[in-house]
């Protein structure tokens, strides 16, 4: 352990510094980690990388589905509900069968219930990779909303059609009716616990006398005991978490501080950011592995890519066509929610681009890894070595074409530029104008009577009065905003200094005072 220590912290610092690379590059991350996680592998003296699958599913799925489902918007998904559970469930359907037939057609020994086992394992796109590349253009919040909808819910499917294939591979039979039934439990058992548990911590946080560390240690726990109890009663454990993760940012409010959620925030996007990076960099590490796995099967190496190669054809044009027929469902039945507006031309696009949003990631590499090495009467489990070269293929492969190529293609086809769609500056206008308004409001209820009395009442709602009456002087022009942001740069230079020269002062008080003033930069970052 202590001999691996060292490389490890070096793979964080590789990968904070990769993280800004890619952004200088315009660069989703992720595609740079794999990149680095495989040249690293080749470098000799290093010690060999070997990934427990437990540790993807219970180390890295929950937290990062948990912190996923605090970030979506949950009014967005209500409204393309429809969209998001087609590509959650059908679509994903749809990509494993496929992936099944061209499998046992193409590839000698692969049976049907191999091939639902790769369909299964390659079906689900990763969230992750989408919202790194999502960062560099501009794309609507409807289609931000589905493709994180689906991203949330697509787990839970493949998972579970990756668990039938593995039960259909190791007895060689597939009995409908208790399929049903273990389907059915796993997505009711799943959401039924996660809402039921939801319930349980929220209750938790607000009984307690807790702090914000105590808040955010139990946030950091919730999403790992939500999927351990769902696992344990054989229901999904990544529906149990995303239910959860759901039930209890829609009550953030009431039941966590303001100090928890400021001080939370910043934890669980450094942990996300680690854990993300850590998972991309396997990825890269672990495929010479898996490259000495086929050479001791005596597969060709030449041959196990044709295979990756039409597996990631066949999801790429599954996708697509999914993508086309969501389209002419929506225009068919619910013309009210169509997702653009525009020409036709414009619209006709657009499935084509959401089908090259299927790169994959965490959630195929955990599936992988999981394949026994053996089944239940000793024999080894078929073509192993194969589906996990495949599954790694699939993944490069979607990373490094769709991820580079996707950003221009947003850009070069122009079909987000026509959407009627609420300007950020403009919303952020309306809401602080109708916010400043409700102020006022409120300010003049609860002291009616005691307005005239207290100078300190008088002027904060003559302040207030003014920022109606004003809104051009709310907002900062660049230049005051400079100025104010070194004047409060000069204020924590000071109270460091009177911390240093003052004995009798209090470093927590001193604390304090500068974390106020953090939150006041921050506050008018946002003018």
């Amino acid at each position: 352990m202590h001999e691996q220590l060292p490389f490890m912290l070096a793979l964080v610092a590789a990968i904070v510094l990769i993280e800004m690379l890619a952004t200088k590059l315009r660069i989703a991350y992720p595609v740079l980690l794999v990149i680095a996680g495989l040249l690293i592998s080749f470098v000799p003296g290093l010690p060999k990388v070997q990934v427990d699958p437990n540790m993807i599913f219970f180390i890295f799925l929950p937290p990062l589905l948990f912190e996923a489902s605090w970030s979506i918007s949950f009014k967005e998904m209500k409204k393309w509900w429809r969209m998001i559970g087609s590509f959650a469930f059908l679509v994903v359907l749809f990509s494993a069968l496929a992936v099944a037939v061209v499998a046992n057609y193409f590839i000698p020994g692969f049976s049907l219930a191999l091939g639902f086992l790769l369909g299964g394992i390659v079906s689900p796109p990763d969230a992750v990779s989408t919202g790194a590349i999502m960062k560099f253009v501009k794309i609507p919040r409807s289609t931000a909303t589905i493709l994180e909808g689906e991203s949330l819910l697509n787990d839970a499917s493949s998972l579970i059609i990756f668990r039938f294939a593995l039960v259909a591979v190791g007895t060689g039979q597939f009995i409908f009716q208790d399929a049903i039934l273990s389907f059915s439990w796993m997505i009711a058992g799943g959401i039924g616990i996660g809402l039921l548990f939801g319930w349980l911590f929220a209750q938790a946080h607000k009984r307690l006398p807790t702090d914000a560390a105590s808040d955010i240690v139990f946030t950091l726990i919730e999403p790992y005991f939500l999927y351990w109890v769902a696992e344990q009663v054989h229901s999904s454990g990544v529906l149990a978490v995303v239910s959860g993760g759901l039930f209890l940012s829609l009550r953030r409010l009431t039941f966590l501080t303001s100090a928890s959620r400021i001080r939370g925030y910043s934890v669980w996007e450094a942990m996300i950011f680690i854990l993300n990076g850590i998972v991309f960099m396997l990825i890269g590490l672990e495929l010479p592995e898996v490259v000495d796995g086929l050479h001791a099967d005596g597969i060709p190496i030449g041959q196990a890519i044709t295979y990756g190669l039409i597996v990631t054809a066949i999801l790429i044009v599954a996708r697509i066509i999914s993508s086309y027929s969501a389209l002419v469902a929506t225009i068919l039945f619910r013309p009210d929610l169509a997702v653009l507006r525009g020409s036709s031309r414009i619209r006709w696009r657009m499935p084509l681009l959401l089908g090259w949003t299927g790169m994959r990631g965490v959630v195929s590499l955990a599936a992988a890894l999981a394949i026994p090495l053996t089944l239940k009467g000793g024999a080894p489990f078929p073509h192993r070595n194969l589906i996990l070269f495949i599954t790694f293929t699939v993944i490069l492969l979607t990373l490094l074409i769709q991820g580079l190529t996707l950003p221009y293609l947003i850009k070069r086809s122009g079909i987000f530029g026509h959407i009627p769609e609420l300007g950020e500056e403009e919303a952020r206008h309306r809401i602080k104008s109708q916010l400043v308004a409700e102020t006022v409001r409120i300010l003049k209820a609860q002291q009616d009577g005691q307005v005239e009395k207290d100078v300190h009442l008088q002027r904060m709602i003559t302040q207030w009065e003014h920022k109606i009456n004003n809104p051009e002087q709310v907002k900062m022009s660049e230049s005051t905003k400079k100025a104010y942001m070194e004047l409060l740069d000069g204020q924590r230079n000071f109270l460091s200094a009177l911390n240093r020269n003052d004995a009798e002062l209090h470093d927590e008080m001193i604390r304090l005072h500068i974390y106020q003033i953090d939150l006041e930069e921050e506050r008018v970052k946002l003018l």
